[in-house]
């Protein structure tokens, strides 16, 4: 290990830098951002750093530096391009042990200014020691990414309840086993959807049930939209709940790639459901998800699409209220949404659409007794979910409530994954072009004037 990883506590206390330019200003910046009493020290400064001025913010000595500049100061970054200044600022402050900067000169430095991923009070800063700093900016934009802006919201809830975990527990190993209980529960998924005020609730029932003695594993169920098969398309807070989960509930439109995704050891139900021929029939797993989140376990009901877009997750989550389970909904890229876009064709246009309208190609009952005269309005684009084996009827209907014949329509087969495939023709022509085509389920039909631009907009298979 070439450094040390520490934190430096600079609150108000003077720090100097020895420079102007750009590379000054962003080291000034993080300086205020730590909360630091900044003195510049340049013959000239930047725009940025010369407004910082004006505004009081910083204080500025104009000319070069000396030795009483650098007296007195908590930590000094050198920031000239000038090696034989940077090489006299740097031999000062290590006779003197002050910390110092050079920057891009790591064998001056006492010190490296690492990339940091800021989620107040939480952070965390990465370094390659100075030997490629574009390889540390990389590496935290892919933790940026991965970690929510809410885990700051947590660090402070957490803070806020410190001293009430010192009165509680006696010792370290005792607060050390209720925080690791706590932050492996249904708190950190609430911080996360910003529901602060019941996540500080349930802290003071922990606490309370601690003091007690009764304390008890929460289960919850997560009903997390797969999206339409591409695994890029996954929300972070998706990913993020799959691969915490306990147990996997899944369907038949979660494709294997997303699947590969969840926590390698937790438990894979299937309830994969196909027209006509249910695995598990929808009442089995409303109550499967409810029996599973009672026993404590962090369920993740994994379905194709969006929850709440033909996704029955409306009824899924009302048992769940009824039996009292804690449960949250992560929506995704509908497969209305993902379909028209791989396909290149929009759902509205100003020259061919002015709605869209998603309707179920089959109900509950198996009928298609859908609102035909609603849905055959001008200027309207049409997405049938589950409509493969009805195709025929709704080409029908759509024709017989007024539609023209020659309106486009467009099939589309596993939409977003590799194996997409797209057929396209007209309400007169459709039934039997879908009969000669070998697709399979599922699929999404769109219906409306937009479906011409496919051949012009259909980047996915160029």
């Amino acid at each position: 290990m070439d450094f040390l990883p520490i934190f430096l506590n600079i609150r108000e206390r003077a720090c100097l830098v020895v420079g102007g330019g750009s590379v000054a200003e962003r080291k000034v910046s993080l300086l205020l951002d730590a909360g630091a009493r900044v003195t510049i020290v340049s013959p000239e400064l930047c725009p940025g750093l010369r407004e910082l001025h004006e505004q009081g913010t910083i204080d500025y000595r104009k000319g070069q530096y000396s030795e009483d500049d650098l007296s007195g100061k908590a930590l000094i970054i050198a920031a000239t391009d000038d090696r034989s200044v940077n090489e006299s600022i740097s031999a000062w402050a290590n006779q003197h042990n002050v910390p110092v900067n050079v920057v891009d000169n790591p064998d001056l430095c006492s010190f490296i200014m690492p990339s940091i991923i800021d989620r107040s009070p939480v952070q965390i800063a990465v370094s390659t020691g100075g030997s490629s700093p574009v390889l540390a900016r990389t590496l935290r934009s892919k933790l940026e990414s991965m970690i929510p802006s809410a885990y700051g919201r947590l660090g402070e809830l957490m803070e806020e309840f410190r001293d009430r975990a010192k009165q509680v527990f006696s010792s370290v190993d005792e607060r050390r086993y209720f925080w690791e209980r706590i932050l492996s529960g249904p708190i950190v998924e609430m911080v996360m959807a910003g529901q602060d005020e019941r996540a500080r609730v349930y802290l003071k029932q922990e606490f309370e049930a601690a003091q007690n003695q009764q304390l008890h594993d929460t289960g919850e169920v997560y009903l997390v939209g797969a999206g339409p098969g591409d695994p890029d398309l996954l929300t972070f807070r998706a990913l993020r709940l799959m691969q915490q989960a306990d147990v996997v509930v899944y369907d038949r439109l979660v494709s294997k790639q997303i699947l590969d995704l969840v926590r390698r050891d937790a438990e894979r139900i299937y309830v994969g459901k196909e027209r006509s021929k249910h695995a598990v029939p929808q009442e089995d797993i409303n109550h499967l998800l409810a029996r599973l989140g009672k026993e404590g376990k962090k369920v993740c009901r994994l379905k194709g699409g969006d929850p709440f877009i033909f996704g029955r997750g409306g009824e899924e989550i009302d048992t769940l209220m009824q039996q009292g389970v804690p449960f949250q909904v992560v929506p995704a890229v509908t497969a209305a949404s993902g379909a028209a876009s791989y396909a290149g064709i929009p759902l509205t246009h100003r020259d061919y659409s002015q709605s869209v309208v998603f309707a179920t190609g089959h109900l509950k009952d198996g009928s298609m007794n859908l609102n035909w005269e609603g849905l055959a309005q001008p200027n309207q684009t049409i997405v049938f979910y589950m409509g493969l084996q009805g195709l025929e009827v709704i080409c029908r209907e759509l024709i017989a409530h007024g539609m023209p014949a020659d309106t486009p329509v467009a099939l589309v087969q596993k939409a977003t994954t590799p194996e997409q495939k797209v057929v396209t023709g007209t309400l007169e022509t459709m039934p039997d072009a879908v009969k000669n085509s070998n697709i399979k389920p599922p699929t999404l039909i769109i219906v409306g004037n937009v479906v011409q631009l496919h051949e012009r907009l259909n980047w996915f298979e160029h």
